[in-house]
């Protein structure tokens, strides 16, 4: 085993999970909730970066249903910014050959 070869490898594999990291923070996910009646975008930071909302789902009367719909769309947004993050870090150790559970 080269310690040297190691160290150098893992600095290659930093700089890649930076760069990585960089894209899909620019990177933009959408869901679609209620029938298209509420729509949010989120990046792969996981920040929210805009909800629309259809006026026909505003009802004063039914609060409840609108905050349901524009959670829902929220959680499923950061949740497609997730999944691809943890795909693409994925891909990056495959090759290292960590045990299972110790990938980054």
């Amino acid at each position: 085993m080269n310690i040297a070869k190691m160290m150098k490898q893992a600095q290659q594999m930093q700089k890649k999970m930076g760069e990585m990291q960089a894209e899909l923070a620019e990177k933009e996910f959408e869901s679609s909730v209620g029938g298209g009646k509420v729509t949010v975008v989120a990046n792969g930071a996981g920040d929210v970066v805009s909800i629309k909302i259809d006026p026909a789902v505003v009802d004063p009367d039914d609060v409840e249903m609108l905050e349901d719909l524009v959670l829902t769309g929220v959680k499923q947004a950061i949740e497609q910014g997730k999944a691809e993050s943890q795909a693409e870090m994925g891909k990056l150790t495959a090759g290292l050959g960590l045990p299972p559970g110790m990938g980054f």
